[in-house]
């Protein structure tokens, strides 16, 4: 993030568009295909935007822009990546408990 920019925790709409350079009715177009994508709105019923969401932007501007991938093609991009996220969050509390396990016994040993 540039110095000059503040971090912040929730960004409009407009903030994002020129952020990632595309029109804001493109990404509520994208809200309505991706349900990966769902900002929060507040009380003026305006979207909100946080790191999160606007990683998922990214993310989708670079399946459809930059790596040319139709909408449908896109969603299961999505879908595959996300099924392997869970399933390495999976193994890695497996491997946890595991881990667990071999501490356990090996103070038993002692």
């Amino acid at each position: 993030m540039p110095e000059d920019q503040i971090e912040k925790l929730y960004y409009s709409i407009g903030e994002v568009s020129e952020r990632i350079n595309q029109e804001p009715h493109v990404l509520r177009y994208w809200e309505e295909e991706f349900d990966v994508l769902s900002p929060r709105k507040n009380r003026a019923g305006r979207r909100v935007y946080t790191d999160d969401d606007i990683e998922t932007v990214e993310r989708i501007r670079r399946l459809l822009k930059d790596e040319k991938y139709t909408i449908e093609g896109a969603r299961q991009a999505i879908r595959r990546n996300d099924r392997r996220a869970d399933l390495r969050a999976e193994a890695a509390e497996d491997l946890r408990a595991l881990r667990a396990l071999l501490v356990e016994l090996r103070d038993q040993l002692d």
